[in-house]
């Protein structure tokens, strides 16, 4: 009963305490921005200045999950409680997507703008959330300055005359396939997703022995199961795939899509022999 009288008090607060962020939905740079979502954590990191930032998601300060990590130190996390986010008095607040977070479910009325965001499973989808969230944090010269230079070293990227193919291989045995940013990003750095090939589904799992017998030209592995920790990991060292070169990227750069899809993209084409 506490914790619901709480709770009501704090929506009954947020919607006195912020007039003049009602006033604003309609645009205007927001000042106070709050992200919801590790996805659009990094994007605001990216796009917006850092006084703007007035709340993040702890996960954006993992550096295997996040590619901004760095970027993050020193600004506001939140724990993603409706509580946080009244405390933080946002003007704007943006999330995968923001509306359906249950941070703002017992909001009747939200006196601040949103920006829901859709997952970005191809690079043209990243550069549309890029647009958007230049656009809603009053930056969007910033946006286009972002994409041209992405752009730019993803022209210069090193294609193979013939298109190996390679399986990225999860731990315990977890496929990525088709539909996915995975996919996208193999196929932008001219390799053929073993997945795709088969027929498979986004997400599936491969068996040791199917593995070896449809013999990929290359495993790409996230850097972290480059160590055995547990028997998930484990499996992904099994002599029978020793012959098999490897790719090892960070999952950070994969997790989301946005502007570390052009660095794995990199190191996959730097990784992969001309022949």
């Amino acid at each position: 009963m506490m914790i619901l009288r709480s709770l009501a008090l704090a929506t009954c607060l947020l919607c006195v305490a912020l007039p003049g962020a009602a006033a604003e939905r309609g645009g205007g740079v927001p000042k106070r921005i709050v992200s919801l979502n590790l996805c659009s954590d990094q994007l605001v990191l990216a796009l917006a200045d850092r006084g703007q930032i007035a709340g993040l998601t702890s996960n954006v300060r993992d550096p295997d999950m996040s590619a901004a990590a760095k970027a993050a130190r020193g600004l506001p996390m939140l724990r993603g409680t409706s509580e946080e986010v009244l405390a933080a008095r946002p003007d704007l607040v943006i999330g995968l997507p923001a509306r359906g977070h249950p941070a703002l479910a017992p909001f009747k009325t939200l006196p601040f703008r949103t920006l829901d965001l859709q997952s970005a499973e191809n690079y043209p989808s990243i550069l549309a959330s890029i647009r958007q969230v230049a656009q809603a944090v009053g930056h969007p010269a910033r946006g286009e300055a972002l994409i041209a230079r992405m752009e730019a070293d993803l022209a210069q990227l090193p294609r193979p005359r013939r298109a190996p193919v390679a399986a990225y291989y999860q731990r315990r045995g977890y496929l990525t396939g088709s539909g996915t940013l995975i996919d996208d990003l193999l196929a932008r750095t001219g390799v053929t997703n073993l997945a795709t090939r088969l027929g498979k589904p986004a997400l599936s799992q491969m068996s040791l022995e199917e593995m070896v017998a449809s013999r990929p030209d290359y495993l790409i592995i996230e850097s972290a199961t480059q160590t055995v920790t547990d028997q998930g990991t484990e499996m992904l060292h099994h002599p029978a795939l020793r012959t098999i070169p490897r790719i090892a990227i960070p999952q950070a750069w994969t997790v989301c899509g946005g502007p570390a899809y052009v660095q794995a993209a990199q190191a996959i084409a730097r990784a992969v022999k001309p022949r």
